[in-house]
């Protein structure tokens, strides 16, 4: 019975911070990979240059056009009338839409105008082209 009571009683003077630390190693993965997954797009080679600003917000819609001429919206590959349905729609929920258009330097010029005719047609006004700084 005195075994009993002595284990009892007694105060817990450690804590044991394995599955703590085990947690917060856990959680950081995820949230890179997360971080991750949401910033990588289509891989287009840009065309660089002096002076590139950047207009992403947090609901711009981003069209890459690969050195093919493959069209994606937000890295889903869509037809010129796909991407003018889901433009569309957007613009509904949002006047203001932004949208940022990255095409390949290696891609034919008028597939670039045709989205930009579309972007017009649309009304789209806050539209950027995406390039890379140039190296000196």
């Amino acid at each position: 019975m005195r075994h009993r009571e002595l284990f009892a009683h007694k105060p817990m003077d450690d804590l044991n911070m394995t599955p703590l630390l085990d947690l917060a190693w856990t959680l950081l993965v995820v949230f890179v990979i997360a971080v991750t997954a949401s910033v990588q797009g289509i891989k287009v080679d840009l065309p660089g240059a002096s002076t590139a600003v950047s207009l992403m917000k947090p609901k711009t819609k981003a069209i890459s056009i690969t050195r093919d001429g493959q069209i994606y919206l937000d890295a889903y590959p869509v037809t010129l009338q796909q991407l003018e349905d889901y433009l569309r729609k957007y613009k509904a929920g949002d006047p203001n839409l932004p949208v940022v258009v990255s095409g390949d330097k290696e891609v034919v010029y008028n597939r670039i105008m045709e989205v930009l005719d579309l972007l017009s047609q649309l009304d789209i006004t806050q539209v950027g082209l995406v390039t890379k700084p140039l190296v000196k």
